[in-house]
């Protein structure tokens, strides 16, 4: 069962998804695949009546109250995204991005292939950070172009800039 949860957030509602224990989803409102990973689960479980939420969402809260704060949540929710095992390892390549500090589609690229001794492309890498079904929690948002450009962000440019700015990374508007 996939349990559902809406959240008010200074970058708009945000709905996270849950197994009961572990975080399945977070999606900024209108991003592009947004509860891809819900199938047809995503319009079925609108949650449990008030104060019956499973406590993972109250962990989450407090993880986003915090983050939205502008400082650094010193733990975070448990985890449990969907996705292929390529993903799933990019996504964990993601996580080790340190708070306020932004890498490239081809250093994640690179740690990828230093870590599994495979190949693969920044492009490949970049599809994969692009379908991160975890929204800010697994920080894909601090990926950016080679040349410090804000290319792409599922949940809008916009939104990608301000968590960024959020975290005291300075972004040229150019």
């Amino acid at each position: 069962m996939e349990y559902i949860h809406n959240i008010e957030s200074p970058v708009g509602t945000l709905t996270v998804s849950s197994d009961g224990e572990n975080v399945s989803g977070l999606w900024i409102a209108g991003q592009k695949y947004f509860a891809k990973t819900l199938g047809d689960a995503a319009g079925n479980q609108p949650g449990l009546p008030a104060g019956q939420n499973p406590p993972v969402f109250d962990t989450v809260e407090k993880w986003l109250d915090i983050y939205f704060s502008g400082e650094e949540p010193d733990f975070m929710p448990p985890l449990m995204p969907r996705g292929s095992l390529f993903q799933k390892t990019i996504w964990n390549i993601l996580c080790k991005i340190p708070y306020g500090r932004t890498t490239t589609y081809g250093e994640v690229a690179k740690q990828f292939e230093m870590e599994n001794k495979g190949r693969t492309s920044a492009r490949a890498a970049g599809g994969a950070v692009g379908r991160n079904p975890v929204s800010i929690l697994i920080p894909c948002h601090r990926v950016i172009g080679k040349k410090g450009d804000l290319t792409g962000y599922a949940g809008g440019v916009a939104i990608k800039r301000t968590l960024l700015q959020m975290e005291g990374i300075e972004i040229s508007l150019g």
